[in-house]
C-alpha cells in the first residue's frame, strides 16, 4: 500500500471519528433529540406489530389519559429528586388520597370543589410532614418514604375496610374520564399558540433591552412554527376521537405551572442550594452566617415535599424559598476568603510575616513553606 493510500485511509478514519464525536456532542447538548428518536423507534415498532393500530387516535387518546396520572406524580417528584432526595410513599399516598376523595364523594356527598380542596389539604399536610422529618429532624428521606408507604397503606385499609367505594358522582367520573368538546380543544390550541408567540416576542424584547445577544429571527420563527405544528397535530388527533381528555388537560396545566415555577419563580431555584453543606463548605457557611442569616435551606427542602402531596391529591381524584445559586456562590467565595484570612492570621506570629518560624496549631511540626524559608542552623520546633 502506498503512502498516499495510507494517508487517505487515516484521513477517512479520522473523519469518521470526528463525525461520531460531533454526533455524540449534539446528542449530549440536545438530549431531547435522542429522546424523540427513541420514541419514534418504539412507536414505529409497535405500529408495525399492530398493523397501524397503535397510532390510531383512539389508542393515542387512551394512552395519554392513562399516563396522565403518572405525569402528574412526576411533576411534583422532579423537585424532590433534583434536590438529591427520594419519596417512596408517593404511590401509597396516591391511593390514600383517592380513597379519601371517594369516601367524601360517596358517603358524605360533598360538592366536587370542596372535595378537591380537602384532598389537596390532606396531600399538602402529609407532604409537609415528610419534608419536616427529612429537613428538620435529619431523618433520611428513604426511611421517611418507606415508613410513609407502610403507614399510608394501613390508613387506607383502615378507612375503607378493604372494600370498593362506589359509585362515585358523575362530576368525579368526568374529572377522571371526561373529554373536552372539539370546539374548546381548538380554542385551547389557538390560545397556546398565541401564548408561544407572545413569550418568544417578549424574550427578544427583554434581551434587546438589556443588551444581550439575540438569536437569529428565523430561528425564533422556526421555533414558533414547530410549536404550532405540534399543537395542530395534537388537537386534530385527539379531536378525531372524542376530544382532549380532561386528565390530559390537567397534566398540561401542571406542566406549564411547574415550568414557570422552576425557571422564573423564586421557589424554583432552591433545588440548587438544597443539598446540605459538607466539609469546608459547611464551615465556610457557618463562618459568614449563611446558616443563620441567609435563606433557610431546611425550609426549602421541606417545601419541596409539598408539590408531590398536592399533585398526588389531584392524581387521586382522577385515577418558600429559593436558595439563589448566585447569592450562595458569592457567600461561599466570601467564606473561603474569610477562612483563608483567619488561617493566615492564626499561623503567623509577631509581625505576621509568612516565612516566620512557628508551630501549626495542634501539630508539632513546621509547615512546608516555613521549612523552606527556615534559617540554617535553626533547631527543631521551638
Amino acid at each position: 500500500m502506498t503512502t498516499s493510500n495510507l494517508s487517505s485511509a487515516s484521513g477517512a478514519a479520522m473523519g469518521g471519528a470526528g463525525g461520531l464525536a460531533n454526533l455524540k456532542l449534539v446528542f449530549r447538548r440536545y438530549k431531547i433529540i435522542a429522546l424523540l428518536i427513541a420514541i419514534a423507534i418504539i412507536w414505529g415498532f409497535f405500529s408495525f406489530m399492530t398493523d397501524g393500530g397503535f397510532l390510531t387516535p383512539r389508542n393515542l387518546s387512551n394512552l395519554l389519559r392513562q399516563m396522565s396520572v403518572t405525569g402528574i406524580l412526576a411533576c411534583g417528584m422532579v423537585l424532590v429528586i433534583i434536590a438529591g432526595e427520594i419519596d417512596l410513599s408517593v404511590g401509597s399516598l396516591l391511593g390514600l388520597l383517592g380513597g379519601i376523595a371517594a369516601l367524601l364523594d360517596v358517603s358524605h356527598h360533598l360538592p366536587l370543589a370542596l372535595n378537591l380542596v380537602l384532598a389537596l389539604g390532606f396531600g399538602l399536610g402529609l407532604g409537609l410532614l415528610n419534608g419536616y422529618l427529612t429537613a428538620y429532624l435529619g431523618i433520611p428521606s428513604f426511611i421517611v418514604g418507606l415508613g410513609g408507604m407502610l403507614a399510608f397503606r394501613g390508613i387506607l385499609l383502615g378507612i375503607t375496610g378493604g372494600l370498593t367505594i362506589a359509585p362515585v358522582s358523575d362530576n368525579m367520573v368526568y374529572l377522571g374520564q371526561g373529554y373536552l368538546p372539539p370546539q374548546i380543544g381548538v380554542a385551547l390550541g389557538i390560545a397556546l399558540f398565541v401564548l408561544a408567540v407572545a413569550l418568544t416576542w417578549m424574550s427578544r424584547v427583554n434581551r434587546s433591552r438589556h443588551g444581550l445577544p439575540l438569536a437569529a429571527l428565523w430561528r425564533d420563527g422556526l421555533k414558533v412554527l414547530v410549536i404550532g405544528a405540534v399543537l395542530l397535530a395534537f388537537v386534530r388527533t385527539l379531536n378525531s376521537y372524542d376530544g382532549i381528555p380532561v386528565p390530559v388537560l390537567l397534566l398540561l396545566g401542571l406542566l406549564g405551572l411547574f415550568s414557570y415555577v422552576s425557571t422564573q419563580h423564586l421557589f424554583g431555584g432552591q433545588q440548587h442550594g438544597s443539598h446540605p453543606p459538607v466539609g469546608r463548605e459547611r464551615a465556610g457557611r457557618q463562618a459568614v452566617g449563611v446558616r443563620h442569616h441567609g435563606p433557610d435551606v431546611r425550609a426549602g427542602r421541606s417545601g419541596q415535599y409539598r408539590p408531590p402531596g398536592c399533585r398526588l391529591a389531584v392524581g387521586g381524584q382522577h385515577g418558600r424559598t429559593r436558595c439563589d445559586c448566585s447569592l450562595l456562590h458569592r457567600r461561599h467565595l466570601h467564606a473561603r476568603r474569610l477562612r483563608h484570612h483567619l488561617w493566615r492570621a492564626h499561623r503567623c506570629t509577631g509581625d505576621g510575616q509568612p516565612r516566620q518560624r512557628h508551630v501549626h496549631a495542634g501539630r508539632g511540626h513546621l509547615l512546608a513553606d516555613d521549612r523552606q524559608g527556615q534559617h540554617p542552623g535553626a533547631g527543631g520546633v521551638g
